[in-house]
């Protein structure tokens, strides 16, 4: 129960976060919550493997490299979506996935999805 009020919650904070960019477009809820799913599966799978990939880069960057990869999960979950989630270019996805992460954070601590 608590993966499906996580996506719902990242859903609402995708959901948000469009209204916030101008460059991020996203068709409906239901797109959102689409979009929160395939934002886990990248994140559980491509995620990981591009961290790794990357370690002597996000070394040297003292971790920043981390919000480039983010970025690039952004732009592969547009990809993969379609023309119901559209970001304009690669620094929407890197400012998407900051207001993202922050929206996320202040609805889980609301909700407190951690029970």
């Amino acid at each position: 129960m608590g993966f499906v009020i996580r996506i719902l919650i990242v859903g609402a904070a995708a959901m948000l976060s469009s209204y916030v960019l101008p460059g991020v477009k996203i068709d409906g809820f239901l797109s959102a919550v689409l979009l929160a799913l395939i934002l886990a599966v990248l994140n559980a799978i491509v995620k990981p493997i591009l961290v790794f990939l990357t370690i002597p880069i996000t070394i040297l960057t003292m971790g920043l490299f981390l919000l480039v990869i983010n970025a690039i999960i952004i732009l592969l979950a547009d990809a993969l979506m379609g023309s119901s989630f559209e970001v304009a270019g690669f620094l929407y996805a890197l400012l998407f996935s900051l207001v993202l992460a922050l929206i996320t954070y202040i609805l889980d601590m609301i909700f407190d999805t951690s029970k």
